[in-house]
């Protein structure tokens, strides 16, 4: 370890020489100054670990140097030297942030161990400030948090995968942060400076994902007023995502595959063939196989999708990640509302570990916004989320049959949110337009 930079700043050149002399017999760097003004001065040019600063000084005064040494740089340790009738002002510099003050006439021993007590502290808060940086790194990726082995092997695999230019394939339950995967990704690679572009093909409606992929040519339908880039064009230099690929019609899946082969096309009504350089992330929640099987995806298509591909992990197989996710979203409404919500109480932290959140990290976070928005201490409790209440919901059904614990979830959030369509669909993860078509499949009366 380096030697200790310390900055000497008093008026008195015996007790600058005094001072000095006992600190260099104990192998530390000494700089002195003899003012304020000269002090601000060295301290502009160079990075000192310790002051020890005069109280009273002509010009600029030792609490005017222990405000700039606060203001510009708070690690750095102040000791104020002061004598017997300034007591009381350098009792307040402490308040103010310095470290400790020295009494004169003082013993170097006095000196020498009160520089070594600083030398400890500091040490220790760069050990302290280097752990908790590392369990950052350890638990944050981008913006998906996860402590878990689950999510730690996603974020090793992550950036591996980053730094190629290979096309990747995310699966995973709704709510499980496939998106988030996709932009870590891209924000890891030699593409990052490029655009990061999002199809929704679970949104986009198929008489209008031709335009919406490819762009198309003024006049090229009735209402193409003018000419318009598509997101393939947009993605140029950087990352498409192709997200709920699961859902995209067979006649674009066969023109998708053409563009994925020779990154050629066409836009709509055009006759000039457009090049686009871009990477390729696909998610879905399908399971593509069975796709394939029931003769609603390519095979061809899945080939070309699944050259590398990793399954985003459900909460409920990383439950040790719901403290860490939980405080995560407490601390961003409470500040987003300005409401002084501090803690997640015992209760209601249990309840959140029994739940087996089927509708993932987003139905966690909405289960968390809500508490806070009809929280009414400063702590979360269990009365206050959603999961709670289960003695009024519908019990599963004894065959357990998919399509019946789908029903039974729906039926769950819609009751919980007083049958409001927009939020229900949002907790679960699914536009509007899919939870009415669910709604009538199962013939769920309001």
């Amino acid at each position: 370890m380096g030697r200790t930079k310390i900055l000497i700043v008093d008026d008195e050149l015996i007790m600058r020489e005094s001072l000095a002399a006992w600190l260099e017999r104990d192998g530390h760097d000494i700089k002195t100054a003899p003012s304020g003004e000269e002090a601000l001065e060295k301290l502009k040019k160079e990075h000192f670990d310790i002051l020890l600063v005069d109280i009273k000084m002509e010009g600029i005064s030792g609490l005017e140097v222990l405000k700039y040494v606060k203001d510009s740089d708070p690690e750095v340790a102040v000791v104020m030297i002061t004598a017997y009738g300034s007591i009381s002002t350098a009792i307040e510099a402490m308040k103010n942030g310095a470290q400790d003050y020295l009494l004169k006439p003082f013993d170097p021993n006095e000196l020498g161990v009160l520089i070594e007590k600083i030398i400890h502290h500091q040490a220790q808060a760069r050990e302290n400030l280097y752990l908790k940086e590392q369990y950052r790194e350890r638990t944050r990726f981008e913006s998906m948090i996860g402590q878990s082995k689950p999510m730690q092997d996603i974020f090793d695999l992550i950036t591996d995968v980053a730094p190629m230019n290979s096309t990747v394939l995310i699966t995973g339950e709704t709510g499980t942060g496939k998106g988030l995967a996709a932009k870590a990704i891209h924000s890891n690679s030699p593409r990052s400076e490029g655009p990061f572009v999002v199809v929704n093909c679970g949104a986009i409606p198929e008489h209008l994902m031709e335009s919406e992929l490819f762009g198309h040519q003024k006049g090229a339908f009735t209402d193409a007023k003018e000419t318009k880039k598509g997101r393939l064009e947009l993605a140029h230099g950087g990352t498409l995502f192709l997200d709920e690929i699961g859902e995209i019609g067979m006649r674009m899946q066969i023109d998708l595959l053409r563009v994925l082969e020779d990154r050629v096309f066409y836009r709509v009504g055009g006759t000039q063939p457009i090049e686009a350089d871009f990477r390729v992330i696909a998610a879905t929640n399908r399971v593509l196989e069975k796709a394939i099987t029931e003769g609603t995806f390519r095979k061809d298509l899945y080939y070309r999708l699944n050259v590398i591909s990793f399954r985003m992990p459900p909460l409920r197989e990383r439950k040790e990640d719901i403290p860490l996710l939980a405080e995560h979203f407490l601390r961003r409404y409470s500040q987003e509302t300005n409401k002084p919500i501090e803690n997640i109480s015992r209760a209601a932290l249990d309840e959140m570990m029994i739940y087996d959140w089927p509708g993932n990290v987003r139905e966690l976070e909405n289960a968390v916004e809500r508490a806070v928005v009809v929280g009414k201490g400063r702590n979360i409790s269990a009365e206050d989320l959603p999961i709670f209440h289960r003695e009024a919901l519908p019990s599963l059904p004894s065959d357990n049959s998919i399509r019946e614990i789908e029903k039974v979830h729906i039926i769950r959030i819609l009751n919980e949110n007083g049958g409001n369509i927009a939020r229900t669909a949002k907790i679960l993860g699914i536009n509007r337009s899919t939870l009415y078509t669910k709604i009538r499949q199962f013939e769920i009366q309001k």
